[in-house]
Parts: structure tokens; sequence; C-alpha cells
């Protein structure tokens, strides 16, 4: 079995580089708005309601859920928080 590289776990643990490529989007985006929900320091309950989403919901982000919310729902939530999105795209570079 010969050892394999790859440039980070969402590309090991899915072989369509797609489907790898949307999760690490999401967990960029979960990351980003998980450390600034901790940022107010605020009671989930309370959290939750800023982000107009249920206190289970908001759980499920914070515990880091990745399966339970798309990159739409992701968005959103960054809007709710006040919080701006900016993508590049860039060609990827394939061995021949």
């Amino acid at each position: 079995m010969a050892n394999e590289r790859y440039t980070d776990v969402w590309s090991a643990l899915f072989d369509s580089p797609g489907e790898a490529a949307n999760l690490r989007l999401r967990s960029k985006l979960m990351r980003v708005l998980t450390r600034t929900i901790k940022g107010w320091d605020l009671h989930q309950k309370d959290a939750a309601k800023r982000l107009h989403v249920t206190q289970p919901r908001l759980s499920d982000l914070m515990q880091g859920k990745i399966d339970k919310f798309s990159l739409d729902a992701l968005v959103n939530l960054l809007d709710a928080a006040d919080l701006g999105i900016e993508i590049e795209v860039t060609e990827n570079h394939k061995a021949a």
C-alpha cells in the first residue's frame, strides 16, 4: 500500500474534490462564527436570538456539527452576525 499525501483532512476523507472543498469551506465558516459568538460573551439563548435561530440550532453550530449546516445556512448566519464574506477563486494545479 502506497503512502498517500493529502492537503487537508477533508481531501483524505472524501474521494470527491468537490465534496472536500465544500466541507473545507463550511468548516472555515463555522470556525469564524463560533469564535465570533464566543466573543459576544452571551448565553446561548441570547446569542441564538441575535442570530434568529433556535438555541438547539446554535448548540449544533457551537459543537461543530458540520453535517447540519449547508453553505447557504452558514452565509445567512454570517449575515445575522453582522459579518461579511469575500470569496477568492483560484485555479487548481494538478500534476499531469
